[in-house]
């Protein structure tokens, strides 16, 4: 393994020891380690192999963009900057195969702004006493692992020993294994929830059917965060983003929102892409009691304990409508909006707790009036709702067509 090497990050003013260990373990396994210096304050413990000055040359304002704090939250804001630069470069190379860090809260913060920078695939393992709260701000849409510190990184005992070993272990395994595991060509990228399952699932089966590699992404905010994240790589090249449920959390103040950066991705890069209105009948809050108060005399749908629904209404619609469309206008590759004038999730059918033929109509004509069409910018309206076993087909055959004419066909 001394090809691949594993860098092992840490502020080394702070917790030098503790990362001469975990090098020390990896280079007993027959990895190649470099130990890199994030520190913003004392010098570091030990020698690092790659110094602080050398980190914080790639902030966009040099190393004195970094070092030249004397604010330490001012100092790991930038240092996490830096950090993320450099280990983008260095996982360029040939070289460097995956990343191992480990901090307390502040060192938790820097480095994992640093990962989040790489590609979805490299190993990257952050041992952390920050671990076993909410690991949302750390991880985000990304496949960090974190690994609970149990104790305080402060010093070299009997569980953070343990701890530490299982560390190093698990971060060699991951590099070791990484080339069994990569994927072996390009996907196409869908986005499901529970009330859309039907439709999603049968778009997955005739595209597995016909050889396709299907990447299903659960849209809950990080969902469609990642499906963009993997398309920005040029991991995916073909888009049938049906669920776009994050859309109406974004707009209306939802739970599960897929940040303002939702579909920019999918129209910078390109991509020929399918694109449907799922769930944007509804917005998602937690439990019944957490639904905000302005919100109390909605049409509400209890979905389980822990996930409250809410219809969106006409106003809303519009408003999710002209969002969308600043959007879509910004599309360079062909793409094709499929309206289904017969609901847009389980529960927006007729009979349905969610049915609301008005609000619906709003964000359709918003859309028909505000999108830019064109030969290659499309609006198509069918008359099944999206769960509808032909509403499934059409998309499959529309997609079809898309993805050949473009030459992105798998």
């Amino acid at each position: 393994m001394m090809d691949r090497v594993i860098l092992a990050v840490a502020t080394m003013d702070t917790k030098g020891e503790e990362i001469a260990f975990v090098a020390r373990l990896l280079k007993d396994r027959g990895c190649a380690v470099r130990m890199v210096d994030v520190g913003t304050a004392g010098p570091p413990m030990g020698i690092p192999d790659v110094s602080r000055d050398v980190v914080a040359a790639r902030h966009p304002d040099g190393a004195a963009g970094v070092l030249g704090h004397t604010d330490r939250g001012r100092a790991v804001e930038a240092m996490g900057e830096a950090l993320a630069g450099y280990l983008v470069d260095q996982v360029g190379s040939a070289q460097v195969r995956g990343v191992i860090g480990i901090g307390g809260s502040g060192g938790t913060s820097l480095i994992s702004r640093g990962m989040r920078a790489l590609p979805i695939g490299v190993p990257k393992l952050l041992v952390s006493t920050v671990a076993s709260g909410n690991t949302l701000p750390y991880v985000d849409c990304t496949d960090i692992m974190m690994m609970n510190a149990v104790v305080d990184v402060a010093g070299l005992n009997t569980v953070s020993r343990m701890i530490l070993s299982n560390a190093a272990n698990a971060i060699a395994g991951a590099v070791l294994g990484h080339d069994a595991a990569t994927s072996q060509g390009k996907a196409v990228g869908l986005t499901m929830f529970g009330v859309t399952t039907p439709c999603v699932d049968a778009v997955r089966r005739a595209f597995e059917a016909q050889g396709d590699e299907c990447l299903v992404f659960h849209a809950t905010g990080t969902g469609g965060r990642a499906m963009e994240s993997l398309i920005a790589n040029g991991q995916i090249d073909r888009v049938i983003d049906l669920t776009t449920t994050e859309i109406a959390d974004e707009v209306v103040g939802g739970v599960f929102p897929g940040g303002p950066q939702r579909l920019d991705a999918i129209t910078r890069a390109g991509v020929p892409c399918i694109l449907s209105l799922g769930a944007l009948d509804m917005v998602n809050f937690g439990a019944a009691a957490t639904v905000p108060e302005r919100f109390r005399h909605r049409t509400l749908f209890v979905h389980n304990p822990e996930v409250t629904l809410m219809r969106t209404d006409a106003q809303e619609c519009a408003q999710i409508g002209r969002w969308m469309a600043r959007k879509l206008n910004a599309t360079r590759a062909p793409l094709v909006l499929v309206i289904p004038e017969g609901g847009l999730s389980l529960l927006d059918r007729a009979g349905g707790p969610f049915e609301d033929r008005e609000a619906n109509e709003a964000l359709f004509t918003t859309l028909e009036r505000e999108v830019a069409q064109s030969d290659a910018r499309r609006i198509v309206r069918l008359p099944h709702n999206i769960n509808d076993p032909e509403f499934a087909a059409e998309i499959v055959t529309l997609a079809q067509g898309v993805f050949q004419k473009t030459g992105a066909a798998g």
